[in-house]
């Protein structure tokens, strides 16, 4: 499944035809780049009978619903920008649910051009410390940086809007032809220009899921232990502290506490983790 149209979706055939297709249930519980079984109905058209084993899912949760971004992706791109101001916390939330189910996290910097990017890519450097990979580039310039890690993988971009995720497909598949708008300065925001998560292929084995705007990244699906395990710089600690129910908060003999004593980890993440479970959606 290549892109959804509220109740309707589009299913690309082995043959490269795209077909217009509907579900039985009320309720779809599909995402982009689910491998699906249809049933012809009439031509160009079919009914969804059911989908294939994932090897991922990217989602985001509240108490209330579930939003699913993509499926059987092995990377998540983390699209940010200086200009709108990008939230620190999304991109935490981002690299949480990508941990969680083991999709390799890349975070690129996009507009590098700016003058307040050097800045952004100053604070960013914390993430390549831990270990995840960092990409500077300016998509309206040059975008040959991000092939590389584009080949062989189905990656999908999220980001806030005005990131610059649909001038990166523009320009990495000038034929889409994706929408871009003039960010709104006075706002500080991007506005929309993605209203449903759509596949491309890039080439034979790697291929691109753009995923609209987001502005929140709620992550209710996930228990306590595993927003936990998913900060990478915990991960030596865990178990360790004296309290198997320890909260990391002012217990004594906590292991995380002494590790941000030490500045082993810092003082930002931890609070970032605590924002995170008390507040998950």
């Amino acid at each position: 499944m290549i892109a959804a149209h509220g109740k309707r979706y589009d299913v690309e055939l082995p043959s490269g035809e795209i077909i217009s297709c509907v579900t039985r249930a009320k309720k779809s519980e599909l995402a982009c780049g689910d491998q699906v079984e249809i049933k012809s109905t009439s031509a160009g058209e079919a009914v969804i009978e059911g989908f294939l084993p994932r090897t991922s899912l990217l989602y985001r949760s509240n108490d209330f619903r579930k939003k699913y971004l993509a499926a059987n992706v092995t990377q998540i791109i983390i699209v940010l920008a200086a200009k709108p101001s990008y939230y620190p916390e999304l991109l935490d939330r981002c690299l949480i649910a990508a941990e969680s189910e083991g999709i390799r996290p890349l975070i690129l910097l996009n507009k590098a051009d700016l003058v307040e990017s050097a800045e952004s890519l100053a604070k960013l450097q914390l993430y390549k410390l831990l270990g995840y990979a960092l990409l500077s580039l300016s998509a309206q310039e040059d975008i040959t940086p991000l092939l590389p890690w584009l080949e062989g993988q189905t990656s999908v971009l999220v980001g806030q809007s005005g990131m610059g995720k649909s001038t990166l497909v523009n320009a990495l598949l000038p034929e889409a032809l994706v929408r871009t708008r003039e960010i709104s300065s006075a706002l500080d925001s991007g506005k929309h220009t993605t209203t449903a998560a759509r596949l491309y292929h890039l080439n034979e084995n790697s291929h691109l899921i753009d995923s609209p705007g987001l502005q929140e990244f709620g992550l209710a699906h996930l228990s306590a232990d595993k927003i936990e395990h998913a900060f990478v710089e915990f991960r030596p600690f865990l178990g360790k502290c004296r309290f198997n129910d320890c909260h990391h908060l002012h217990e004594p003999d906590c292991a995380l506490l002494a590790a941000v004593a030490e500045g082993v980890i810092t003082e930002s993440r931890l609070q970032c983790y605590h924002k995170v479970v008390a507040q998950p959606a």
